[in-house]
């Protein structure tokens, strides 16, 4: 089958600067290998992950569905970038390796799941050693009966692929299109139409796993906590390490919490913000290339993902110097009321939608009382006008969970439009931001940038915030940066 490669690279799997191979050495390499078993067992989340395949297979009996999770991409010339995979894919199999492609095949009563993979190089060829594929490259790779064992899933080879795909229908086969070339060409689309950027069949199955993302189950929430309980540890390290009295390089803040997303977790959920001073105006300020400076506010949005991907994403502003002056608070206050009346008003039922509004309006009146509207409070708010969004810029909440910004195919009256439901998950983050360039600020505003975020839990009887690890209120933020400060840094461990 093919490899599904848009770049140069030998087929075999070697790079331009390998050396030759003469057959001495060859020869040599093919013996005296010693056999070795993995020990596998199943997972723990096995039975969560058939239960997402079922609910996935209800939703289109008599159809096949083809899931990829697609493959490393070219960072530069011959070296990749870490690989990640698929969240839908990771949803309903578990799996984190690349190139492999979920099957359901209808069955009557429902469907079989079969997972393609790359499995474990054979000794029997050169690919172990010789290809950046092989076991002495990457590692050793699960045998397809391994994989199986600790995934819960019948299992099959990559090379096998192709001959099945070749034999869907495609007015019966729905395919989660753009992760991986050689399912995208070999499963023709049945129809023309394109919804955003997909065939409309396609498009919905797309939609339905979102849609099904929607809910977290207990694992999925402990899995969250999980990351948001690291990514609070994060942001301590950093704030020990935060000096009052001097500057010091955003990177160096980013590299302190990417130490503990590395250690704790799998990596970081997203490209760390970390804005000093008018930085924190610009809402994906990712370069990190400033520095703080005493007096100055720091905001910093970060989350760690852990080791099954799901992310957090947390967003503080702590005063460099540990004090916030009193125009600081006083914009902070207002941020801060306006999170936590967004938190009072979720709860089962509740438009998504009205979380963005009720926090809105708080910040609305903030900016009345700053004398800055140009408008009463009511017409800012009223659909036609909105004007008080000069300064608060974006919504107020998304969903979160294997994405950061998860549960993006859903439709919007599932989503946007919807209402909230036991299980879900999401952010509650309004800021305010007064830009540096700004005339219709007073000048001591401008270049001041403030975001308050917290990941909420949904449940029966409200919201459970699950990074109230970290404060919030003016007055904790400053003792708990003083009590980082005394704790002095330290390493993950």
């Amino acid at each position: 089958m093919t490899d599904g490669r848009t770049d140069s690279r030998p087929a075999d799997g070697t790079e331009s600067h390998d050396p030759d191979f003469p057959e001495a050495f060859l020869a040599f390499m093919r013996q005296g290998w010693r056999d070795t078993t993995l020990p596998v067992d199943p997972r723990p989340e096995v039975p969560n992950h058939a239960e997402r395949r079922a609910a996935l297979s209800a939703a289109f009996p008599g159809e096949t569905l083809v899931i990829p999770t697609g493959g490393e991409k070219v960072r530069a010339n011959d070296t990749d970038h870490p690989f990640r995979p698929g969240s839908d894919f990771v949803y309903l199999t578990g799996d984190h390796d690349p190139d492999g492609v979920l099957v359901l095949r209808p069955n009557g009563s429902g469907h079989d799941a079969t997972l393609y993979m790359r499995p474990r190089s054979s000794r029997r060829t050169d690919e172990f050693f010789r290809s950046r594929h092989g076991e002495l490259w990457v590692g050793r790779r699960h045998t397809l009966a391994e994989k199986s064992a600790e995934l819960g899933l019948p299992t099959a080879d990559l090379t096998e692929l192709d001959a099945t795909l070749a034999d869907l229908a495609p007015g019966r086969t729905r395919v989660l299109r753009g992760f991986d070339a050689r399912v995208d060409t070999a499963v023709r689309p049945y129809d023309g139409h394109r919804a955003e950027g997909q065939p409309a069949r396609d498009r919905e199955l797309a939609i339905a796993i979102s849609e099904l993302k929607l809910v977290k189950d207990e694992w999925e929430i402990a899995q969250l906590q999980d990351a948001v309980d690291a990514t609070v540890r994060g942001f301590e390290d950093v704030a020990r390490a935060l000096p009052a009295d001097r500057g010091v390089s955003e990177r160096l803040l980013e590299g302190i919490f990417a130490l503990r997303a590395r250690h704790d977790g799998n990596d970081v959920g997203y490209g760390s913000i970390v804005g000093a001073g008018e930085h924190a105006t610009i809402l994906h300020w990712v370069h990190n290339h400033g520095t703080t400076r005493p007096g100055e506010l720091l905001l910093m949005d970060m989350g760690v993902e852990n080791r099954h991907l799901y992310t957090a994403d947390v967003t503080r502003v702590l005063p460099v110097d540990g004090r916030f002056t009193p125009l600081q608070r006083q914009v902070y206050d207002a941020v801060h009321a306006a999170q936590q009346a967004g938190i009072d008003a979720i709860r089962p039922g509740v438009a998504f939608r009205e979380v963005h509004l009720t926090a809105m309006r708080v910040l609305a009146q903030a900016l009345s009382d700053l004398g800055l509207l140009p408008v009463s409070v009511d017409e800012a708010m009223d659909g036609r006008s909105t004007v008080y969004r000069r300064w608060t810029l974006h919504g107020t909440s998304h969903m979160l969970g294997l994405d950061v910004h998860d549960c993006a195919n859903a439709r919007r009256e599932k989503y946007r439009d919807g209402t909230l439901g036991e299980g879900y998950v999401l952010t509650v983050e309004p800021g305010l931001y007064f830009q540096p360039e700004d005339e219709l600020v007073p000048e001591e505003l401008r270049g001041i940038g403030i975001r308050i975020e917290d990941d909420i839990l949904v449940t029966a009887t409200g919201a459970v915030n699950l990074s109230a690890g970290l404060p919030r209120a003016a007055d904790e933020v400053e003792t708990w940066l003083a009590e980082q400060r005394e704790a002095g840094p330290r390493l993950p461990g």
